[in-house]
C-alpha cells in the first residue's frame, strides 16, 4: 500500500472540506426554497393578476428573479427597458408596464419645450412595445413648473395628442403615473381628478392612468371611492405600504384585501404591480407575503 505523507493528507482534508462547505451552502439554498414552496399550502386564487417591480429587488439577477417570480405564481415583472423584455418572456412571463421612452419623472409632457423630444422617443418605442406583444407603456407629466392646472392640462394634452395616433395604431396604452408631489417635489399629475380630466381632454382609449395606491394615499386618501369613480381611466395599479412604501401588511394604514376586492367588483382585468420596499432580510418571503395579501 502507498504511504500518504502529511502534506498530502492535509491537502486532501482541506479540499474535501471546501467541497463540503460549498455543497452545504447550495443545499441550504435548495432547502430554503423547498421550505418556502412547501409552505404554500393553497394555490393562488387567480382572481388578481400579479406583477412586481424589479427595482424593489435589485440584488437579484433578472434571470434568477424570473424563476423566483414564476415559482410564486407571479405573471409579470414590470418597469423594465426593452433590452430586458426578452429575458422575462423566455421564462413565460410578461411585462405588464413597460418603460424605455421619455425623459424621466421630472421632465414630462407638461413642458412644451420637451414635446418634440418626447414625441420622437414615444414614436420609436411604441412599435417596439407592440412587437414584443406588450400593452402598456409608462409616461409622466413632469414638474408643474408654475403652471396652473388648466395650463398643465393644455400642455400635456397637446403633447400626448401627437402620439395617440401611433398608440392607437399599435394597440399600446400610454399610461401616465399618478405620483405624490411630496416626495416627488412639484410633480404635476398628483391627484386622481386631475389625471381623469387629462384623460377626458386627450380623448383616446389609448391614454390612461397608472394608479399608484401608495402615492394617492399620501395625496388624497379615499382610495376605494376614487377607484370606483375613476376606474374607466385606469390601466394599471401599483401597491405600496404607507408610511414609507413598506410592506403592505398590518404595519401600515391601507387594508389591501378590501382594495383588491373593489378591483374585482369593477371588473378590472389588468395587473396589480407590487412596488413596495421589503423590510425583512428575506426579500422573497416579503414578496410572497404581499402577493398572498392581495390574492383575494
Amino acid at each position: 500500500m502507498n504511504r500518504i505523507n502529511r502534506r498530502t493528507a492535509i491537502r486532501t482534508v482541506l479540499v474535501g472540506g471546501a467541497a463540503l462547505a460549498a455543497g452545504s451552502v447550495e443545499t441550504m439554498a435548495q432547502t430554503k426554497r423547498k421550505d418556502r414552496t412547501a409552505a404554500k399550502k393553497e394555490p393562488l386564487k387567480g382572481n388578481i393578476r400579479h406583477s412586481v417591480s424589479k427595482w424593489c429587488f435589485g440584488d437579484y439577477p433578472l434571470d434568477e428573479f424570473c424563476v423566483i417570480c414564476k415559482d410564486l405564481g407571479i405573471e409579470s415583472i414590470e418597469l423594465l427597458d426593452p433590452k430586458d423584455w426578452p429575458v422575462v418572456q423566455r421564462h413565460g412571463l410578461t411585462v405588464a408596464m413597460a418603460q424605455g421612452a421619455g425623459l424621466g419623472i421630472d421632465r414630462g409632457f407638461n413642458d412644451p419645450s420637451l414635446h418634440d423630444e418626447l414625441v420622437a422617443s414615444y414614436e420609436k418605442v411604441i412599435p417596439m412595445v407592440a412587437d414584443a406583444g406588450l400593452k402598456n407603456l409608462i409616461c409622466f407629466s413632469g414638474r408643474r413648473n408654475g403652471a396652473t392646472d388648466l395650463q398643465g392640462w393644455e400642455n400635456c394634452a397637446k403633447g400626448l395628442g401627437r402620439i395617440m395616433q401611433t398608440a392607437e395604431k399599435y394597440g399600446v396604452t400610454v399610461s401616465m403615473e399618478l405620483l405624490n408631489s411630496v416626495g416627488h417635489k412639484d410633480y404635476l399629475c398628483d391627484h386622481t381628478v386631475w389625471g381623469a380630466e387629462l384623460c377626458r381632454r386627450v380623448g383616446s382609449p389609448n391614454f390612461k392612468l397608472l394608479y399608484d395606491i401608495y402615492h394617492m394615499q399620501i395625496m388624497e386618501g379615499n382610495i376605494i371611492d376614487n377607484i370606483r369613480k375613476y376606474h374607466e381611466y385606469i390601466s394599471h395599479f401599483h401597491t405600496g405600504g404607507n408610511p414609507g412604501r413598506a410592506e403592505i401588511d398590518e404595519t401600515q394604514e391601507l387594508y389591501y384585501p378590501a382594495i383588491m376586492r373593489v378591483l374585482l367588483e369593477i371588473g378590472y382585468k389588468g395587473f396589480v404591480g407590487q412596488e413596495f420596499v421589503p423590510k425583512q432580510p428575506d426579500k422573497i418571503a416579503s414578496l410572497e407575503k404581499c402577493i398572498r395579501i392581495c390574492d383575494v
